[in-house]
């Protein structure tokens, strides 16, 4: 089983394909209908200190927690690099999908993401007073290593094409309407 200081080993293959008449039917639908939506569920139970259970669907939990330095046990990853881990796994199903739309085999494909990220306000528990704009990821720096039977110049816009169409890259550039209020009882 690999763990996380395990270094990683360079495919030397092509990657396992996806459907691509699959992928261009569910793109002629878009075209069709440009207002298709869909929606995501998760269920998040604290299980106490900062360590939540998220249930997405029939999977396994996500598990979530803080590092100690911010009263967590660092028993799995924080809010801020589950983040981050979305918009890597957004950013790889978008590079596959146009590839494989380009016809284009990918041999390798690896993001390195850092996000610059603060808590001066201490999640509003008396900390900085501050704006929400002041708050969250600052700075975002998304490294893509990709090989395939392309160019150079054909793999940098495949990845240009898929961040442009990525939903979770435009969800963190773009404003989007966010309600939240107590459940009924």
């Amino acid at each position: 089983m690999a763990t996380a200081t395990d270094t990683p080993q360079t495919v030397s293959h092509y990657l396992r394909p996806i459907d691509r008449e699959g992928l261009l039917g569910f793109a002629e639908k878009g075209r069709n209908n440009p207002k298709m939506r869909g929606t995501n569920k998760v269920h998040t139970v604290c299980e106490g200190q900062y360590r939540t259970l998220n249930y997405v669907g029939e999977h396994q939990p996500v598990v979530v927690d803080e590092p100690p330095h911010l009263f967590g046990q660092d028993t799995a990853p924080a809010p801020g690099e589950i983040v981050l881990a979305a918009l890597g796994g957004c950013l790889a199903v978008g590079i596959t999908a146009v590839a494989t739309w380009k016809q284009v085999k990918l041999s390798k494909l690896e993001i390195f993401i850092e996000g610059d990220i603060g808590n001066p306000a201490a999640w509003g528990a008396g900390g900085a007073e501050m704006i929400s704009s002041d708050m969250g990821f600052q700075d975002i720096r998304v490294k893509v290593v990709i090989e395939g039977d392309a160019s150079r110049e054909a793999l940098d816009d495949i990845v240009k094409h898929a961040n442009f169409y990525s939903p979770v890259a435009n969800t963190m550039r773009n404003p989007v309407n966010f309600h939240i209020e107590l459940a009924d009882s």
